[in-house]
């Protein structure tokens, strides 16, 4: 049973049952970085039963403008720094560390376990393979991005997809980053998880919200299914490296 004062300001909204609902699912946030850092805190904080957390990178001193969590811990792995932090923050959440990045070998393994996946990769590589896994998996999965000031987020479930929106990896854009950008999208990572979870709102599902903080304009789109999409019409039977090369495009299914 969890601690009702802990929770009594969110309960307050969505109630006992909600908070019931919160400590008996999972989640996991792939990715300990600037989004996956307020994710992390936010899911923690709120009393998720069980946290995994996938990360095979350690903590650099350029990474504490924005990954916060990690403040005293350079040179850690982020996924145990994580750990630590959940641990001092709520140790009513079960907090597991993975300490290694997604692969298409681990990937099917680690998703299946958790309810819904958050992803905070600093990839495409790795968004792609976390949409084809949740696909697969039958998995909400929540993605933000973010570079400088502008961020977006979505909560992908079936149709349409992530490759319904990208079908292969744009340009880089390079790694600069506001780190209150990266924490905000973080934080309404953990808000669209918790309203999967609790039922609570409706998700993001089919839209994409898009934000320029530079001027503070948030605006939203609709993305269709493709019909030439190869995950949505059930084309994709596993998780396969050839399709996460080069603009991991889809050439096996």
């Amino acid at each position: 049973m969890f601690d009702a004062e802990r929770y009594s300001r969110q309960i307050e909204i969505f109630g006992i049952e909600g908070q019931k609902k919160l400590s008996k699912s999972s989640a996991l946030v792939v990715g300990a970085g600037g989004l996956g850092s307020a994710a992390i805190q936010y899911l923690a904080a709120a009393g998720i039963g069980r946290l995994g957390i996938v990360d095979g990178d350690i903590v650099e001193k350029s990474n504490l403008q924005r990954q916060t969590i990690h403040a005293g811990n350079v040179g850690m792995n982020k996924a145990e720094s994580a750990k630590l932090f959940v641990e001092r923050l709520n140790p009513e959440v079960d907090v597991k560390a993975y300490p290694f990045t997604l692969t298409p070998t681990n990937a099917l393994e680690l998703l299946k376990g958790y309810d819904v996946i958050v992803g905070c990769p600093d990839s495409f590589r790795v968004r792609f393979i976390l949409n084809d896994a949740c696909f697969l998996l039958k998995k909400p999965f929540v993605h933000a991005a973010v570079y400088a000031f502008e961020g977006e987020l979505s909560t992908f479930i079936g149709s349409p997809c992530y490759r319904c929106y990208l079908p292969k990896m744009p340009p880089s854009t390079g790694r600069a980053i506001i780190g209150a950008n990266a924490g905000l999208f973080g934080c309404l990572q953990a808000l669209e998880a918790i309203k999967l979870i609790t039922g609570y709102g409706e998700p993001l599902k089919g839209r994409i919200l898009r934000l320029s903080a530079d001027t503070m304009s948030f605006f939203e789109f609709s993305i269709r299914k493709r019909e030439d999409c190869k995950v949505c019409s059930g084309e994709l039977q596993g998780i396969f490296e050839e399709n996460y090369r080069d603009n991991c495009e889809i050439k096996k299914t």
